[in-house]
């Protein structure tokens, strides 16, 4: 697979099967490291940076952030393949198979952050979300992108190394992409895009896992079953012990679990 010229790509192992990957944020495709090495008899993943993260030119904050991702994976998208996303990258996996359903073998879906679901079906796990939220939302009411960015991480990311411990490229990387942040804000909490609208999800047909720490923010279950029922042909499945990063902190675990999933397909 090449990359469009818009976005960065790399690729790890040197299985047969073709995997294409989209990280979180705040993160950049580098991420899937430690997941790709524990497959890597099995699988050549693919991962490209968002817009905004990694190598990749930042966002011209023209038109939708999700969207325009979903564009740039789906230029990477030219053969029949597995596709797996974590957190906003789920929900641009998502997109992207809503667009290209005959390319995608399989979906996986790692902690998607669309919080709309959760909006619909369990609004108090989405109000107990946003309220321990609230000190990041000042944070970037008053300007002081660091600190949001600092609280995001702590509330989202894999709590260690703790925030002044990270190199200062870390912390300088995760600040320039923090803006994406809150202009995602409509996209995921009231939908925007429409992803849940009647028959938008129909094309989604192939065999499709949701992923959940037993660890992780309430709302982040709630999202995980409404998609689950959403979806015609999907499963839901966790990793024991672990948070939002799982794909980061359980890597063998979470490749465990893509293994049986993938096993029959």
């Amino acid at each position: 697979m090449s990359a469009p010229s818009q976005v960065f790509c790399r690729s790890f192992g040197h299985g047969p099967r073709q995997v294409l990957a989209v990280h979180c944020s705040l993160a950049h495709s580098g991420a899937w490291r430690g997941l790709a090495g524990d497959l890597a008899e099995e699988i050549t993943l693919t991962g490209f940076d968002m817009l905004s993260h990694g190598r990749s030119p930042d966002w011209d904050g023209q038109g939708n952030y999700q969207l325009a991702n979903t564009e740039a994976g789906l230029a990477l998208l030219t053969e029949p393949l597995d596709l797996v996303g974590h957190s906003f990258g789920a929900t641009v996996a998502l997109r992207m198979a809503m667009a290209r359903p005959h390319l995608v073998r399989s979906l996986t879906l790692i902690e998607p952050v669309l919080f709309a679901v959760a909006g619909a079906d369990d609004p108090a796990a989405l109000a107990a979300m946003e309220s321990e939220s609230q000190p990041v939302d000042a944070a970037l009411a008053a300007g002081d992108l660091e600190l949001a960015t600092r609280l995001f991480n702590r509330m989202w990311g894999t709590g260690d190394p703790k925030w002044p411990d990270l190199p200062e490229q870390a912390r300088a990387a995760m600040v320039r992409a923090m803006p994406v942040i809150p202009a995602s804000y409509q996209t995921l909490h009231r939908d925007e895009n429409g992803t849940l609208a009647p028959g938008a999800l129909d094309p989604v047909t192939m065999p499709v896992l949701l992923l959940t720490g037993t660890r992780s923010p309430q709302v982040m279950a709630a999202v995980a079953r409404g998609l689950t029922c959403r979806l015609g042909n999907a499963r839901a499945a966790s990793v024991p012990g672990a948070g939002h990063m799982l794909p980061v902190t359980h890597p063998q675990e979470t490749a465990q679990l893509l293994r049986d999933f993938w096993q029959p397909l």
